[in-house]
């Protein structure tokens, strides 16, 4: 067995024992990337060290951390009330406004994740207080985030264009940015049908009674596969009680700050940190970890006391098993196991078949791995037969190539669907990480093929 493919069964017996048994994936993943590096790829500790992800770790954390706050002083319930009363009390409109402000983020020129983390915490807060699914209100985030993307003046679309054109293909950018608006959209759409926005479009505010306080189970300490831990529920409760049961054993509802009332001094505060931090990622490209954290620290100064719960909600399991994977990916990218996969394909015979594998290559690699490096090295892999006469049209496989890519980045290993899993309220974080992985498998297998059809065989 090749050192290539015995990495690749490394990766699938990981995925294997951590359904099996209660075990977080993360540390399998740093286990596998320390002797899959050691063993087969002859890198030193410090080699797989550097392969961890510092950028996503800070956003995590930071971004977490950061909302923790605003929810704990009561903001982020603040803005859920205002934002209701803007839409008049239709329910059934604040998903597609969470899409489309994502949309608007990614497409003035803001990166996938920086909208997510900035858009998400707040959409969910919405989802648990007027009782929508958070599977949808996360879903349409990252789909609308997703939707932006590729338009020309976006990073995705910068990107994508560049290799295009340095490879010397014909090109066309509003091609790809409509091919993932609208397969984004329509995506977003059967969510919306399928996940209860029926019932929504006929809920109004007046007629919902908003939930104070998470679901009791989340105070339960976590079973099964991908136990997440209770630092969440510890968070909202002052006691978790006894094994045995008794009064002690339930919920406490109240914080200990008791409730906020609007428009506090430091809830104004708060919100203007929120929309420096948006206005410093986005104009000003800084990095959201540090400005996260940077902001958060100014809040914590101010009130030591409001702050006390935060860092316990910071999503730290979440965290180890994201890095932990990311880490195995880089181990995995440094041993050219992924340009092993991609020329094996790219050499097939049959330039249709090829296009389909490698439409597939990058929706699983990038399910896991940055979509960024997926577009940077699997375009190029596929010049040799775009520019023959193989009946494979370039400006349809580009589109198609470049919305595959990205579209899986519901998968909770992916920086967009771990900042949804980590800022999900209210919710069985095992049942819900289950759920996000179920819906970024469907589509990681389910995407690649159908955008095939759309892009490449009925063109041709």
């Amino acid at each position: 067995m090749t050192p290539h493919l015995f990495s690749i069964y490394a990766l699938a017996a990981m995925f294997v024992v951590a359904t099996i048994w209660p075990i977080n994936m993360g540390v399998l993943a740093y286990v596998g990337a320390f002797l899959v590096g050691t063993l087969l790829a002859g890198q030193a500790a410090k080699e797989i060290i550097a392969g961890f992800p510092s950028g996503l770790f800070l956003t995590l954390v930071g971004i977490t951390w950061l909302f923790a706050l605003a929810q704990n002083n009561g903001t982020i319930d603040w803005l859920v009330r205002m934002a209701v009363r803007a839409v008049k009390g239709r329910i059934g409109a604040i998903p597609w406004i969470m899409f489309g402000i994502s949309a608007v983020l990614t497409a003035v020129g803001a990166v996938s994740p920086g909208a997510v983390a900035i858009v998400a915490p707040i959409a969910l807060g919405f989802a648990f207080r007027y009782q929508i699914s958070p599977l949808l209100m996360g879903l349409m985030v990252v789909h609308g985030a997703q939707a932006g993307g590729f338009s020309p003046i976006s990073i995705y679309g910068g990107i994508t264009n560049g290799v295009v054109a340095k490879a010397g293909l014909p090109l066309s950018p509003m091609t790809t940015f409509a091919a993932s608006f609208f397969v984004n959209a329509a995506v977003a759409l059967l969510l919306f049908m399928m996940l209860g926005g029926r019932k929504l479009m006929q809920a109004r505010q007046d007629r919902i009674e908003p939930v104070a306080v998470p679901h009791v189970e989340i105070a339960s300490p976590a079973t099964g596969p991908q136990i997440f831990g209770d630092s969440e529920a510890e968070a909202l409760s002052r006691r978790i009680g006894e094994e045995g049961g008794g009064e002690s054993n339930r919920l406490v509802a109240e914080t200990d700050e008791g409730d906020q009332p609007d428009g506090t001094l430091y809830q104004i505060v708060t919100l203007a940190g929120l929309a420096l931090l948006a206005v410093l990622v986005l104009a000003f490209n800084l990095d959201i970890g540090f400005v996260s954290l940077t902001i958060g620290l100014g809040l914590a100064l101010w009130n030591p006391t409001m702050q006390k719960r935060a860092m316990a909600q910071v999503a730290w399991p979440e965290i180890m098993l994201i890095t932990g994977v990311s880490t195995y990916v880089a181990v995995l990218e440094h041993m050219g196991t992924i340009d092993f996969v991609g020329d094996s394909v790219a050499g097939m015979a049959s330039p249709l078949l090829a296009a389909l594998m490698l439409f597939l290559i990058g929706a699983v690699v990038s399910a896991f791995a940055s979509s960024t490096a997926v577009l940077g090295s699997l375009i190029p892999l596929a010049v040799p037969f775009l520019q023959g006469d193989t009946g494979v049209g370039a400006i349809g496989f580009i589109a198609g190539m470049a919305v595959a890519s990205t579209i899986v980045d519901v998968s909770p290993f992916s920086t967009n669907g771990a900042l949804v899993l980590a800022n999900a309220r209210g919710v069985d974080r095992q049942v819900f990480f289950r759920k996000l992985l179920s819906y970024g498998a469907l589509v990681t297998l389910v995407a690649p093929v159908v955008l095939w059809l759309i892009f490449v065989v009925l063109p041709g």
